[in-house]
C-alpha cells in the first residue's frame, strides 16, 4: 500500500508538477481532519509520514489519570500501567492509532481534504505559470463566440478576447490559430481568469520581439508605439549599435520580417521611423511619408508646430487626420500642422525670422521627384489627369491640386514603410 502510495505521489509530481512534499502535508491535514471528525478534536495528534517509505504511524499523547473525564485526551492509570507499568498520574503515554478504526465518514472527508489540496495546487500551479506570462504574447486557438466575446483555448486554460479589445472588422472562424496579448491574470476560485487584446500596442512590439532577433537581445530598442488597430501602426526605433540600421533590421530582407508581423495583423499598415533624441528631428520622422520645411518644438508645453510644403499638407495630416494623430501619440506632443502659405499669411516666417525655404529652386526639385514617383507608382487613369494638366511643368493651380491631393491620398492609403 505504501509503495502505491510513493509511486502515485511520484506521478502527480510529475504530470501535475504538484510537489511529492505538498501532498504529503495534504495527506497528514487528511488524517488530523479524520482524527478530529473520529475523536471530537486532533490538537493532541501527531502524524508522522516516511517520504521515502510511506510507512505512516498517528500518534496520540494521552494524559494518565485516576479518573477519565475527556477520553481523546486522558488515559486511566489501570489502562497506562497495561501498557507499562512505571506510567504515574500526570504521565503523558502515546498511543497509536489504526486508520482502520476510522468512520466511513471520517475516512470520506479524510478523501475529500486531499482532492481538494489537488485542486488548490493545480490552481496555483496555473496562476503562478500564467501570471508570469502577464504582458506577453501567446499563441491560442479560437473556440466560439460568447455574445461578442470570443473564447480562446490556450491550452491547459481559455481566456476571453473582450469586445473591447478586438480589431475592428476582424473576424475568425472555430478552430483558427491566433496570437494574443495577455492582459490581465486574475486569480479566482474556479481557476486563474485570463484577458487577451487583439488591439493592444504591445502586442505589435512583442510579435517584432519574436521576428527580429536585434530587437529580442536588445541591439535594436522600439522606443515608442502608436497604434489605431485594423487601420496603421507607427513604431520609432533605435540601434543601440552603430553598426546595425534600426529600420532595415526591423523591415528585414524584400520586408519578409515586417510582413511577417503585418499578415499575423491581417493587414495592418506599420511604418517605422528612426527615433531622435531630438523632439523636432523625432516629430519629422514621424510625420513620414510627408516632407516637412520646419518643426518648432516647446518641449515644456509638449507642443510642437509643423510647417509643410503645400502639397504635403494632406499626406502629412492623412487620412481623416490619422498621419497627423499617430505621429502625436508617438512622440507625446500635440503637433499643429501649417502648409507654407497658411504659415506665411499668418506671418509665422517673419516672426520665427525665418525665410521661406521653398524657392524656386526647391519647387524644381519637388516636381522632379513627383514626377518620379507617379510615372512609376501612380494608377495609369492618374497619370492621364496629371497629363492634362501639363507634364514636365508645373500645371494650373486648380489641377495641380487637384491632382497632388488625389495623388497623396492614394499614396497614404496604399503606401507602407
Amino acid at each position: 500500500m505504501n509503495k502505491e502510495l510513493i509511486e502515485a505521489l511520484e506521478i502527480l509530481e510529475r504530470e501535475k508538477n504538484i510537489s511529492k512534499a505538498t501532498m504529503l502535508e495534504a495527506i497528514e491535514n487528511s488524517l488530523l481532519t479524520a482524527c478530529r471528525n473520529h475523536f471530537g478534536r486532533s490538537d493532541n495528534v501527531r502524524v508522522n509520514i516516511n517520504p521515502d517509505t510511506g510507512d505512516f504511524s498517528v500518534i496520540a499523547d494521552k494524559t494518565v489519570v485516576e479518573e477519565v473525564e475527556e477520553p481523546a485526551v486522558q488515559i486511566s492509570l489501570a489502562d497506562a500501567r497495561m501498557i507499562s507499568p512505571n506510567y504515574q498520574p500526570g504521565d503523558v503515554v502515546q498511543i497509536p492509532i489504526e486508520s482502520k478504526s476510522f468512520g466511513r465518514i471520517a475516512t470520506q472527508n479524510a478523501k475529500n481534504v486531499i482532492l481538494q489540496k489537488i485542486r488548490e495546487e493545480e490552481r496555483k500551479i496555473l496562476y503562478n505559470d500564467w501570471y508570469a506570462l502577464e504582458k506577453d504574447i501567446v499563441p491560442g486557438v479560437v473556440q466560439r463566440y460568447l455574445g461578442k466575446n470570443i473564447s480562446i483555448n490556450l491550452g491547459k486554460v481559455d481566456a476571453i478576447l473582450s469586445e473591447a479589445e478586438q480589431v475592428k472588422g476582424e473576424t475568425f472562424r472555430p478552430t483558427e490559430r491566433i496570437k494574443v496579448y495577455v492582459l490581465e491574470v486574475k486569480d479566482t476560485s474556479k481557476g486563474p481568469r485570463i484577458s487577451v487584446s487583439r488591439s493592444h500596442p504591445d502586442l505589435v512590439k512583442r510579435l517584432f520581439e519574436l521576428e527580429v532577433a536585434e530587437v529580442r537581445d536588445g541591439t535594436v530598442e522600439i522606443k515608442a508605439i502608436a497604434r489605431e488597430a485594423g487601420s496603421r501602426t507607427k513604431i520609432a526605433v533605435k540601434s543601440n549599435d552603430p553598426n546595425v540600421d534600426p529600420v532595415g533590421a526591423c523591415v528585414g530582407l524584400n520586408g519578409a520580417r515586417v510582413n511577417s508581423v503585418v499578415r499575423e495583423l491581417r493587414g495592418e499598415k506599420i511604418d517605422i521611423i528612426n527615433w531622435d533624441d531630438n523632439a523636432a528631428f523625432l516629430i519629422e520622422n514621424a510625420l513620414s511619408p510627408a516632407k516637412v520645411i520646419f518643426v518648432i518644438a516647446d518641449e515644456e508645453a509638449r507642443e510642437a508646430q509643423v510647417i509643410v510644403p503645400d502639397y504635403q499638407l494632406s499626406l502629412a495630416i492623412g487620412k481623416e487626420g490619422q498621419n497627423a494623430r499617430l505621429a502625436a501619440k508617438l512622440t507625446g506632443y500635440k503637433i499643429d500642422i501649417k502648409s507654407e502659405t497658411q504659415a506665411r499669411e499668418m506671418g509665422l516666417f517673419e516672426e520665427l525670422g525665418l525665410e521661406s525655404q521653398m524657392e524656386e529652386g526647391v519647387y524644381e526639385s519637388y516636381e522632379e521627384d513627383y514626377q518620379g514617383d507617379y510615372q512609376e507608382d501612380y494608377p495609369e487613369e492618374y497619370q492621364e489627369d496629371y497629363q492634362d494638366g501639363g507634364q514636365g511643368e508645373y500645371a494650373p493651380e486648380d489641377a495641380q491640386n487637384d491632382y497632388q491631393e488625389e495623388y497623396y491620398d492614394y499614396r497614404s492609403d496604399d503606401s507602407q514603410e
